[in-house]
């Protein structure tokens, strides 16, 4: 433990972040796994398991030891019956994700008590991503403009949940490490770019923090609230703007709209259910908000390629 965070200390030094700012992030963490892979100038990965002794969150102060770059976050939660009880009690704001900041901005990480979460943070140079991109860079053009403040987050793949514990798993012995851990990474932000080419065609536009703030303040309002379907008015309410500026915004963070958002939550949470709680398929379709159990069945069947009762026979715990 004691060397878990003289690492910590080590990397904020690098990052030219003040010690002051992290030690409350170190004193509630335990760490079951942390490397620190230094690729610099172009990459500087750092992967680590941790469970937090207490809920909190921490502000991540802006870094400065690449002028231009992004950080790249994934992050996965496993669970296991005692990390389920304590997500149960908090709403599903911290479903597996990653997300895409430019460098330079303050950013907030959630670290829910007594759940284990895996993490692969990967802070890289920006001409240096351009050129893994090549020809294909004017398709995420948005992600090399850090002249505006962007912000976004997307829903892990399978594929990324699977490479994330593969790079988190630090028992595994690597011949050549640094090789081992640019390719993976760069295997992960393949798989990340190749997840935004799905998305809608949307303009990005830049955001200020309060907007960021506030599309967030309307994602976890939906995230705590699967069980009923909030109003476009209480949403436009919540978000402090007009209806149209809302949904854009949320488009542009997230990937998705608002009810696209809110169906795939309630999705994971029957999913989640199902695998892991002696119930049926009713009762988890009325916990997720659905009075007409058919439709809950087509759109699971949908989003997981099985109907609930299949699904649920292949997949319980």
């Amino acid at each position: 433990m004691f060397d878990e965070k003289r690492k910590m200390r080590k990397l904020a030094k690098k990052l030219g972040i003040s010690l002051s700012s992290i030690e409350n992030e170190i004193k509630f963490l335990h760490f079951n796994e942390l490397n620190i892979v230094d690729l610099m100038p172009e990459m500087l990965i750092m992967v680590r398991s941790l469970i937090a002794s207490k809920t909190f969150a921490y502000k991540r102060k802006p870094i400065r030891t690449i002028e231009k770059g992004l950080l790249i976050s994934f992050q996965n939660i496993l669970i296991d019956k005692k990390s389920a009880n304590a997500i149960s009690k908090r709403s599903l704001n911290n479903q597996p994700h990653v997300r895409i900041i430019p460098s330079h901005l303050e950013s907030e990480v959630l670290f829910p008590k007594d759940v284990h979460v895996q993490q692969i943070s990967i802070l890289v140079e920006l001409e240096y991503l351009k050129h893994f991109v090549a020809n294909d860079a004017d398709k995420l053009s948005y992600l090399f403009d850090i002249e505006k403040t962007f912000w976004i987050e997307e829903f892990l793949s399978p594929e990324m949940t699977d490479l994330v514990a593969q790079l988190a798993d630090l028992s595994i012995e690597n011949i050549l490490p640094q090789a081992f851990y640019r390719l993976k990474a760069l295997e992960l932000i393949y798989l990340l770019f190749s997840n935004l080419l799905k998305r809608k065609k949307t303009d990005y536009f830049h955001l200020n923090n309060a907007e960021i703030d506030a599309v967030y303040l309307v994602r976890n309002t939906i995230a705590s609230n699967l069980e009923k379907s909030l109003s476009k008015d209480e949403l436009v309410k919540i978000g402090g703007m007009n209806e149209l500026k809302l949904r854009r915004i949320f488009t542009q963070v997230f990937g998705k709209g608002m009810y696209e958002y809110y169906n795939h939550l309630r999705m994971q949470k029957a999913a989640r259910l199902l695998k892991q709680e002696n119930l049926s398929v009713s009762e988890v379709g009325y916990q997720v908000g659905f009075s007409n159990l058919s439709y809950f069945g087509r759109l699971f069947e949908k989003h997981f390629g099985l109907k609930p009762k299949k699904w649920q026979d292949k997949n319980r715990m």
